[in-house]
């Protein structure tokens, strides 16, 4: 059973006999099929997300472990918050008391009237330019936009709990107006893959979706429902082969809603291992910065190492209907990363960002995966965002199939563009802002009043001199690369104290310092800061004097984000230690400053160990790993102008 597409074959198999045969589908496998989980049973599209998933992984050359498929539970949610009011009149179940009105209070009485007898059908009143879009097939009646498109459909998720959402609001309704209206949804689908496994698998799967859900006939005929030939047709035009990042879009008419999750994969990690994969991965970046469309490149966001997510959002954007809506799954980093930062102006300046569920890391919505997620809510509005209601964090248990498909309970927060600009200097970035409403509002105040201070590694800082700002550079030995020179400590030998993130410390009242043996004798002799802490490899490696350093790489859910501490001189920094780098007129400054550099480098250590300064960071923070752009872009009025003045004199 190693064979993917034999796997997903026999499990969409068996799923149709399933339903042919009322029998359940694990009866209908092989012996030698694996295992599932009950809870992945009881709904045979899930499976199949599952195995798709694993199928793009393995073609992209990634391993399977890492493959996600979007949770049901999410997708819901998503498809919740875009539904429009149906134009169908619902029908009222008429709710029953084991006690008589008349033993209530009056007050009572009158509250449980309006529960027991809602307006009856002849009082809702229906839109009639509702009406009239559905006429148009603008929307189903059930109340989803149409057309409905997913870019890269992956297996249709959306589109088959969209089916589920659209049976629920039939249910009870004439069953003829079931079936025009669902032939009419099933007409309104666009789903683009470029993989034929997969486009084959969504039909198929939509198909059995539908059956399932009583709208279409497993066989033959069956009044009020769709004839399997008729939805097969359909089905083969509306789901198709094709690459959305690189071909011309495949229907005439354009989307009015989008909701995907496109794949999230850097184009350095495409075709990982394969034999050609780095002549591949060159010719796909060259094909797609040489795109374009008639008002200019296809691409104008491709920065850096390009994830190709991004290029999705970009060309959603571009073959959206004027009153379009997308829905974008997409990992959190979007937010705040400096190589995202194209995106969030095109996003923010050309369109209309109008919303963001933050979920955040260690979720449990995606199982085994710690990234944090984000939902975009954008429309094709071209006169810019006017403000970004930023909703979050979002938990699992937040997420609702009904309503604005988020919970009432969870905070939201909505960010002006003046404000915008201010915290974020013209780039964009959203922060992390925590759930507890006393953390929020302090450290919304954190935003307000430290963004106004000057950045570390701004030209106008205290420290810059003409010829230099600071700069943040990571340590100067890879560890992976260098591992033959590294060591555990060893005093009788002649070497160096190689520093690593583990090596930072705090003690109880806060005080970051370095725990290395070449400084302490209060370390085991098994102690991790013993291992690795040894170079031993080329002198010629540049001996630095005192500097400052911070450790590179914080568990998100320790206390702090940021340790800084002074690094002894002639030690060798680890490539998990980032260390702030000044020219020899800003370490003179500092020096005339306070007198002593060992003294003015410790004194500044303390003002980057601020407790609001660290929480600035966390709210900034792109992913677990702390960027260098992250600490030159930290807030830091040091204060000793006068100092400066003084000494000059």
């Amino acid at each position: 059973m190693d064979n993917r597409q034999t796997q997903i074959e026999m499990w969409l198999d068996a799923w149709e006999n399933s339903l042919r045969t009322h029998q359940p589908i694990a009866a209908l496998l092989p012996e030698n099929w694996p295992t599932l989980p009950a809870n992945l049973l009881t709904d045979p599209g899930h499976v199949l997300d599952h195995l798709l998933a694993r199928h793009d992984a393995e073609s992209d050359g990634r391993s399977p472990r890492g493959a996600h498929p979007t949770p049901p539970r999410l997708a819901d949610s998503i498809i919740s918050s875009e539904m429009l009011e149906p134009t169908i009149q619902p029908k009222v179940k008429k709710q029953t008391t084991n006690m008589h009105l008349a033993d209530l209070p009056p007050g009572f009485q009158k509250h449980i009237k309006k529960l027991n007898f809602p307006p009856s059908e002849e009082e809702v009143t229906l839109d009639e330019n509702s009406l009239e879009a559905v006429q148009r097939s603008e929307r189903t009646s059930s109340g989803i936009p149409l057309p409905f498109s997913d870019m890269s459909c992956g297996g249709g998720i959306f589109h088959a709990r969209m089916l589920r959402k659209h049976s629920e609001l039939f249910e009870g309704q004439s069953t003829d107006l079931c079936k025009e209206d669902t032939e009419r949804l099933f007409r309104g689908f666009q789903l683009v893959d470029v993989d034929e496994l997969v486009v084959r698998s969504t039909r198929k799967r939509l198909l059995l979706e539908a059956i399932r859900l009583g709208l279409v006939s497993l066989e033959g005929e069956q009044e009020g429902k769709l004839s399997r030939n008729l939805v097969e047709t359909i089905l083969e035009q509306n789901i198709v082969c094709s690459d959305t990042l690189q071909e011309d879009w495949p229907w005439d008419q354009a989307p009015r809603l989008i909701i995907a999750n496109p794949p999230w994969l850097r184009i350095k990690d495409r075709f990982r291992g394969m034999e050609d994969g780095s002549q591949r991965r060159k010719d796909l970046s060259e094909k797609l910065r040489g795109l374009s469309n008639d008002d200019g490149p296809r691409f104008s966001t491709m920065r850096g190492n390009v994830n190709l997510y991004r290029l999705f959002i970009e060309r959603g954007m571009q073959v959206l209907s004027t009153d379009g809506k997308m829905r974008i799954v997409a990992p959190d980093s979007l937010l705040r990363e400096q190589s995202s930062h194209p995106l969030r102006k095109l996003l923010v300046e050309k369109h209309s960002w109008n919303e963001v569920w933050a979920i955040e890391e260690a979720n449990l919505l995606f199982p085994g995966m710690t990234q944090g997620v984000a939902i975009l809510g954008i429309s094709s509005t071209p006169n810019g965002t006017e403000s970004l209601n930023i909703i979050g964090p979002v938990t699992r248990s937040d997420l609702r199939r009904v309503g604005s498909g988020i919970s009432s309970r969870v905070p939201s927060f909505s960010l002006t563009q003046e404000q915008w600009v201010q915290w974020a200097r013209n780039t964009w970035a959203v922060p992390r802002l925590p759930r507890d409403q006393i953390e929020r509002k302090s450290i919304l105040k954190i935003l307000d009043s430290m963004s106004q201070l000057p950045r570390l590694g701004d030209r106008d800082h205290w420290l810059a001199t003409q010829e230099q700002t600071v700069k943040v550079r990571v340590g100067e030995i890879d560890q992976t690369a260098h591992s033959s020179s590294i060591s555990s400590w060893d005093k009788a030998k002649s070497s160096r104290p190689f520093i690593r993130g583990v090596h930072f410390t705090e003690d109880e009242t806060g005080r970051v310092y370095i725990r290395h043996p070449a400084f302490r004798k209060d370390i085991p002799s098994r102690a991790n800061e013993r291992q690795l802490a040894m170079w031993s490899g080329k002198t010629e490696v540049q001996t630095y004097g005192p500097r400052l350093a911070c450790q590179a790489i914080v568990n998100a859910h320790q206390e702090r984000r940021l340790r800084w501490a002074v690094i002894p001189k002639g030690c060798i920094l680890g490539n998990s230690v980032n260390h702030i780098e000044m020219n020899q007129a800003i370490l003179n400054r500092l020096t005339a400053a306070k007198g002593d550099l060992q003294k003015a480098l410790e004194w500044m250590c303390g003002q980057l160990n601020q407790r609001n300064l660290d929480d600035w960071a966390k709210a900034w923070s792109a992913n677990n790993n702390v960027n260098n752009y992250e600490l030159e872009m930290l807030p830091l009025q040091l204060g000793l102008e006068s100092g400066v003045e003084e000494a000059a004199q």
